[in-house]
């Protein structure tokens, strides 16, 4: 108990280096908890993306390409889905319920998707949350378009402006002659959705209808008063998600699929799908633990350093305690034991920067980026993690500790000039 008074005093008299290190370590801490934090949030709503959907439906391919230009608007699928395979698979009794998925055409670099009033209702992601408007309604007319909440930021759209769909992904080519209106605006979902077109797959019929082979026909465009009274019923989608009666019977109807006798198709679960995914662009976790980690072993070895340089000024404070009975062993264990202290107050500090930091900066991440980073107590992993910090603390501690220990006491008495 005297030893850690007389530790606790050393450092008080030396508080302003002290403090910055103490300050240096919190910092380090927070900044590798931090990064693990958000490291799990970002595994979590990527694996959120999609959920309640048990299979998606596409062209032969591979299961991420499949998971990537359906769900994340990446890529191009290698085939589309014709209307009656999805109407034949539809009706199958393991489907509860399925929503089409038609891509193909862009707007200003943003993606356009056409599908059904349906999607609104079941996709789903972050573990259950469904879609919701901050402005306008779902698409009525013909040539309605719902704006994922990035398009209208960045864009600068309001409810009412017209848009007109480009083309394909790259075409200088656009469908003017059949303008859209903005019916409505998503809420931010952190999801692909914010990035997204939304228009009804009768409207991406309507526009194409005088594009007979992915070009359009010299002298024979149709008006748009003209397409409403088409037929517009779809030829081919590009996929579709499924939700099945009973999860017992997702792998009988995957299977089903899959050995689908019409055209070949692919089903996939999404979860599994996803994690294929994480594991290839995971890479990047632990380039930023090993960043955090450098950051960490930086702020102990300062806090060595300054020891080590204190040491010098502090000869004649060894050599009185030896004076007075102080072993060496108790010089060892008294600079062991500020480090020590300096690293567990780092520890304590910078796990209440990463809290409070959360605490206020989690709903602004969550409306600007859709990243949702919980406010859970400190897991087992943390706190071994902060464990491993004070002792750490005492190992780099150990070499400006024997040199103090190898000091004598009449080095530490005589007087330089």
């Amino acid at each position: 108990m005297i030893l850690f008074r007389i530790a606790v005093r050393s450092l008080i008299s030396r508080r302003i280096t002290a403090a910055l290190t103490i300050f240096a370590i919190a910092l380090s801490v927070g900044l590798f908890l931090g990064v693990e934090k958000v490291r799990k949030g970002a595994r979590a709503s990527f694996a959120d993306t999609i959920s309640n959907t048990d299979l998606i439906v596409g062209a032969r391919s591979g299961g991420v390409q499949l998971l990537l230009y359906s769900v994340f608007r990446i890529g191009n699928a290698t085939n589309n889905v014709s209307w009656e395979s999805y109407q034949d698979i539809a009706g199958r009794d393991e489907v509860d319920w399925i929503v089409p998925i038609s891509l193909g055409d862009s707007h200003r670099g943003y993606r356009v998707m056409g599908t059904t009033g349906a999607y609104f209702d079941r996709y789903k992601y972050r573990g259950g949350r469904g879609l919701a408007l901050s402005g306008g309604d779902r698409f009525s007319d013909l040539f309605d378009a719902v704006l994922g909440s990035d398009v209208a930021a960045q864009l600068g759209y309001q409810v009412g402006d017209p848009i007109i769909v480009a083309h394909g992904l790259s075409s200088f080519t656009e469908h003017d002659d059949k303008p859209f209106r903005v019916s409505g605006i998503l809420g931010k979902t952190g999801t692909p959705v914010d990035r997204t077109v939304i228009i009804s797959l009768e409207g991406i019929e309507a526009i194409h209808v005088d594009w007979p082979g992915g070009a359009q026909t010299p002298g024979q465009t149709v008006s748009a008063d003209e397409v409403r009274r088409m037929d517009l019923t779809p030829e081919a989608i590009t996929a579709a998600m499924i939700g099945v009666k009973s999860r017992l019977k997702v792998f009988n109807l995957q299977r089903a699929i899959n050995e689908y006798d019409e055209e070949p198709l692919l089903a996939i679960l999404p979860g599994v799908a996803l994690q294929e995914l994480w594991d290839i662009v995971g890479v990047a976790e632990t380039a930023l633990i090993g960043v955090s980690a450098m950051v960490v072993a930086t702020a102990l070895l300062g806090m060595a350093e300054m020891i080590f340089s204190g040491l010098n000024e502090r000869r004649r404070e060894m050599a009185i305690l030896r004076a007075v009975g102080a072993g060496p062993s108790t010089i060892l264990l008294m600079l062991m034991l500020e480090a020590v202290l300096m690293a567990a107050i780092g520890a304590v500090l910078g796990t209440a920067f990463l809290y409070t930091g959360l605490w206020v900066a989690r709903p602004y991440i969550d409306a600007a980026f859709g990243l949702y980073l919980p406010i859970d107590a400190p897991t087992v992993e943390e706190g071994y993690f902060l464990l491993a910090i004070v002792v750490a603390g005492a190992a780099v501690s150990l070499a400006p500790a024997f040199r103090a220990y190898a000091m004598s006491l009449a080095d530490g008495m005589t007087v330089r000039s």
